[in-house]
């Protein structure tokens, strides 16, 4: 090991965020104290900072407090994954194909009983949503989505030839893009197809993303007859000019609609997506958002940061850097909706999601039953995960499999009766235990260590330390609490630290320059 100073930013964690870290810190300055409008201070503390070679852990020493100076907060920098799968996706190779994909939708007849999660990619969209970072295709000819429902149904016949094991799909969703996209007779046929060679539960979640723009009362029937029992909407911000820079104009009116028309309908619930950090939004125009929202009661909210990577997205290159608010303005905006949604009596669930107490996403949360999978939190057991269509990942026992990304390539590849695998891994039994590890931290946030111990065949302290020294900053932070055998995220820690306290168990993460290719968390 080798030793450098390094200036550490403890930086209220009360106001919002995940750890974080000074970029291009210089080790011989001090910092010193700044106030915010409400008078409280924020304050970082300069330790002596040793790296493991191996993982890029830092080991912090406590040592006396030192003040931060507004400069020093410009230089704030917080990446990580969101830990939807481990390893992240960006750790998938392409000598992963579609032979190795076969080999594990077989392996499942080995297997004690397994259910089924299934995920449907619908790419198309019919306006472009500058914000968005999704694998989608805009287009206004719908003959691209006719040919792509056929190769969906393709795609389909062929995982059923290979998928060995239980065939109870205990989860549905329809992703996109903008599933509601689709016509009456691609969904028909989707669906058909679907439940043709799954037997359908009538505890399942069967969610659909909807664009209130795309819908009306018959389109909302035909979703329920389908069987869809669950809604998502998207709804992002009210606010007109919001809307208009980010071009996706929808009056609340529209909005209300659709939820009570599902409502009237009988979904089980509906989920309100909201992003924060949207140009020219501004605390006052989201709390109208929220407050709107808070009227409407939606069951579920996510409420998600937006991560503007414009180097990676085309779309986000025709938002203007000047209508971005600036990290005191995000910070406010964040920390308004959370208190509001906390007085409201929404429940707090983890990365980004809130709750009402009735709803079953808040009762997984209560009795240690939540589950995590690239749709987001879920109610279900841990499912294998089949994915169809362009772009969508696959879970199935120990890898990971991700079809091509191009909706022509994927096309192409159906008409050829190949499976469209693209890239893939398949996990390492080191893999396996961090993955059950970092999962356990985002649901249900807490470590037992002997579960880990007897199912895994590790000394836990010895396995894990290095990790265990790397949380040193966050126990002291009063984010997490360490026991004997146990390691616990506290409340504020699961508000604000979930996916860096996870990233401290990520072996994949080395330095700050694999985690630059992440969203910042805050």
């Amino acid at each position: 090991m080798f030793h450098e100073s390094l200036t550490i930013v403890k930086y209220e964690f009360g106001r919002f965020g995940d750890s974080t870290i000074m970029k291009n810190a210089d080790p011989d300055k001090s910092v010193s104290t700044m106030s915010d409008k409400a008078g409280s201070s924020r304050s970082s503390v300069s330790y002596p900072l040793q790296w493991h070679p191996s993982g890029g852990k830092a080991i912090i020493p406590l040592t006396a407090e030192s003040p931060v100076t507004s400069e020093a907060i410009e230089k704030l920098d917080i990446r990580a994954p969101r830990y939807t799968s481990y390893p992240t996706a960006d750790r998938f190779v392409e000598a992963f194909g579609p032979d190795n994909y076969v080999q594990h939708l077989h392996a499942r007849d080995m297997q004690l009983s397994v259910p089924l999660s299934l995920y449907v990619h619908i790419p198309f969209c019919s306006a472009l949503c500058y914000y968005c970072a999704c694998s989608k295709t805009v287009t206004q000819k719908y003959p691209k989505a006719e040919r792509y429902v056929k190769h969906l149904v393709d795609e389909l016949s062929m995982v059923d030839a290979e998928l060995g094991g239980d065939r109870r799909l205990l989860q549905l969703h329809l992703g996109g893009g903008t599933p509601t996209f689709l016509k009456e007779r691609e969904m028909r046929t989707l669906m058909t197809a679907i439940r043709e060679r799954f037997s359908l539960s009538a505890s399942g979640e069967y969610s659909i993303e909807v664009d209130p723009r795309t819908v009306d009362d018959e389109k909302m029937g035909l979703l329920s007859e389908l069987g869809f029992n669950r809604l998502s909407l998207g709804v992002q911000d009210f606010d007109r000019q919001v809307q208009i820079a980010i071009n996706r104009e929808q009056p609340e009116e529209m909005v209300q609609s659709v939820l009570d028309r599902g409502r009237a309908l009988g979904f089980k619930s509906t989920n309100f997506d909201l992003i924060y950090g949207l140009p020219l939004q501004t605390p006052r125009g989201f709390e109208r958002t929220i407050d709107s929202v808070i009227t409407m009661r939606p069951e579920r909210i996510a409420l998600y940061n937006y991560a503007h990577l414009p180097s990676r997205f085309k779309s986000q290159r025709l938002i203007s850097m000047d209508d971005m608010p600036d990290a005191e303005t995000k910070q406010a905006i964040f920390q308004m909706a959370n208190d509001r949604l906390d007085a409201a009596g929404y429940e707090y669930i983890g990365m980004d999601h809130f709750a009402l107490p009735d709803d079953s996403l808040a009762n997984a949360h209560h009795n240690g039953l939540l589950h995590r999978n690239f749709q987001g939190y879920t109610t279900q057991p841990d499912c294998d995960l089949v994915a169809l269509g362009s772009s969508s990942i696959s879970r199935i026992g120990s890898c990971y499999s991700q079809n091509l990304k191009g909706v022509n390539e994927y096309n192409d590849r159906i008409s050829q009766g190949i499976l469209p695998t693209q890239r893939g891994v398949e996990l390492t039994r080191d893999d396996i235990l961090r993955r059950a590890l970092i999962m356990a931290i985002m649901c249900q946030g807490e470590i037992d260590k002997a579960t880990f111990e007897i199912s895994h065949l590790i000394e836990f302290d010895t396995y894990f330390s290095e990790e265990l020294i790397a949380l040193e900053p966050f126990m002291q932070l009063g984010l997490v609490s360490l026991a004997p055998h146990r390691i616990v995220v506290t409340p504020e820690g699961r508000r604000k630290a979930l996916r860096l306290i996870s990233a401290c168990f990520d072996r994949y993460l080395r330095d700050q320059q694999s985690r630059s290719r992440y969203s910042k968390v805050l």
